[in-house]
């Protein structure tokens, strides 16, 4: 896909990974809506990529995924602003050293890694829908990452368990998953495809800035970041996923690098999948749109 004159939405897109891939994706001439947490980093953020590419299509949205009203807040922004999405990349991510429930009531990385991509990418269906309808296609790239484990449907607020700040990012990631399997089935004929990629281990600030990231991930950051990708490096498997030809049609799959690769076992049964899809809408208020069977 040729991305110059498309418009794209990229969530966590002041740093890191999501920061590449609106840099690489206004050097090819797109207009890309950053969705950022914080309108400060978020405005330095869009002034270096316009100063660095000379695109200055670059709209900044400031909303905070754990929570729900912002969200919708911020969906109905990007509604006014757009008539048709045609890349949408659900990247922003995080973990906390403490269990947490959000003003919604759900458990911090729950909300923001899983629910907030499930009910953004729910509310920009229609402009997706439209994109494909009028240019022959649009893509939703989910950002997932490699850790052999299974959701418990029955605790997903951890009010059950001791709380472990990797096993609760570990599962919410799996649900990335769950959701972009169900949503390509329930997409199939529309023109949008939805994939899944593990950008690899790169140098990122997992846990953000508000101290919520353990002293075992900064520790490591300090010691070994040297030696680590730059993010740079892991948006070059997003960008492939948005703009090659080679994966046109493939859509519900979880990639490595340049090839599907296999996800926890629990992600390739449909019925767990119908599952998280049920709860995450119910936990979100939506109104889910018709199956595509």
């Amino acid at each position: 896909m040729q991305v110059a004159g498309k418009t794209a939405l990229v969530t966590g897109a002041n740093s890191g990974l999501g920061k590449a891939v609106v840099m690489a994706l206004a050097a090819r001439g797109a207009r890309v809506l950053m969705l950022c947490r914080s309108a400060e980093r978020g405005a330095a953020a869009r002034d270096e990529i316009i100063t660095a590419t000379g695109n200055e299509q670059l709209e900044l949205l400031v909303c905070n995924l754990a929570s729900q009203a912002d969200i919708r807040a911020t969906a109905a922004e990007v509604h006014q602003r757009v008539g048709a999405l045609h890349l949408l990349v659900n990247n922003a991510g995080s973990a906390f050293a403490e269990l947490g429930l959000t003003a919604d009531g759900i458990e911090r990385t729950l909300a923001v890694d899983h629910l907030g991509p499930f009910l953004l990418t729910n509310l920009l269906l229609d402009l997706l829908k439209a994109a494909a309808q009028a240019d022959g296609g649009a893509r939703i790239v989910n950002v997932g990452t490699k850790i052999d484990t299974a959701m418990d449907f029955s605790d997903l607020n951890w009010e059950h368990r001791p709380y472990r700040m990797m096993a609760a990012y570990g599962q919410a990631k799996l649900g990335n998953i769950h959701f972009t399997r169900e949503l390509a089935r329930r997409l199939a004929g529309t023109g949008v495809t939805v994939n899944c990629v593990f950008p690899g281990v790169f140098l990122s600030n997992l846990g953000g800035t508000d101290g919520a990231q353990n002293w075992a991930l900064k520790l490591f950051a300090k010691t070994f970041g040297w030696a680590l990708p730059k993010p740079e490096r892991a948006a070059e498997r997003v960008l492939y996923l948005l703009t090659s030809d080679d994966v046109a049609d493939l859509s519900g799959e979880y990639f490595g690098g340049r090839k599907p690769i296999t996800a926890p076992e629990q992600a390739d049964d449909p019925a767990a999948n119908a599952e998280l899809w049920r709860l995450s809408a119910e936990l979100t208020g939506l109104t889910a749109p018709e199956r595509s069977d």
